[in-house]
């Protein structure tokens, strides 16, 4: 199975590729649900990296909802143009209605973005797909706007309740794209998600670091009344995910 791992800087870039994951989502403000990386992040990434692997940044100009203005979208575009000229192998979008379906219009126009700076460039569809109200039935709205995959953790809250929602996307898609499972993998997922016929898998492999004295490095995200605290990508996580990826 494909392997990508979520990286929020260049040791995560650098961690991933040594531990032999395909793919990175490049983002920052992971704490925040992911925002789009600058210019001198993709820059950094690529250099660890040492194409290695294959980068793909998120591009989600603002924390929240999946309901863009006409602003937000305009600097989404501009995103995409920068870090595919950038030399990043695809973009992770996502656009929704105030209804909760995919925003056709306005997911185009950005696939559109993408398209016209780089024909070759990878669309990733992420977990907004999650917010529809039938995740399988919006597969084929990503089939005819030129999507490579979508990630999708199968309307569910983890990964592996969602297993079956994803077996039916993965049904619908019929080779078209490719389903990518993501969002509260537990690594003990991935053997059951490899026999529904999935091919890939996206894990966040995040670790929470803190220079307090008082507390050591530990899993999860970083807790608010810690100043010191953010994080890393754990290399035992990936190198873990690789083992039985594989």
């Amino acid at each position: 199975m494909k392997l990508e791992i979520v990286a929020v800087g260049a040791q995560g870039a650098a961690v991933a590729a040594e531990e032999g994951a395909d793919r990175i989502e490049l983002c920052s403000a992971l704490e925040l649900g992911g925002l789009t990386p600058s210019q001198g992040l993709m820059e950094a990434a690529q250099e660890a990296a040492d194409g290695r692997l294959e980068i793909h940044p998120l591009i989600r100009s603002r924390p929240g909802d999946f309901l863009y203005s006409d602003a937000d979208l305009d600097t989404m575009d501009r995103e995409i143009r920068f870090l595919l000229g950038q030399g990043a192998h695809g973009v992770v979008i996502g656009v929704l209605t105030a209804a909760g379906d995919i925003d056709v219009q306005a997911t185009r126009k950005l696939a559109d973005a993408a398209l016209e700076t780089n024909p070759n460039a990878q669309l990733t569809f992420h977990r907004a797909i999650d917010q529809t109200p039938d995740p399988a039935a919006a597969v084929e709205q990503l089939v005819e706007l030129g999507f490579t995959r979508v990630l999708s953790s199968g309307g569910a809250a983890t990964v592996g309740a969602g297993i079956e929602t994803l077996e039916r996307m993965v049904q619908r898609a019929a080779g078209r794209l490719e389903v990518m499972a993501g969002g509260g993998l537990a690594l003990d997922d991935i053997p059951a998600l490899h026999a529904t016929g999935l091919s890939a898998v996206h894990l966040s492999a995040k670790a929470t670091v803190s220079t307090r004295k008082d507390r050591a490095a530990e899993l999860g995200s970083p807790d608010a009344s810690d100043p010191t605290a953010y994080m890393v990508t754990n290399r035992d996580l990936v190198r873990a995910a690789r083992a039985v990826s594989r």
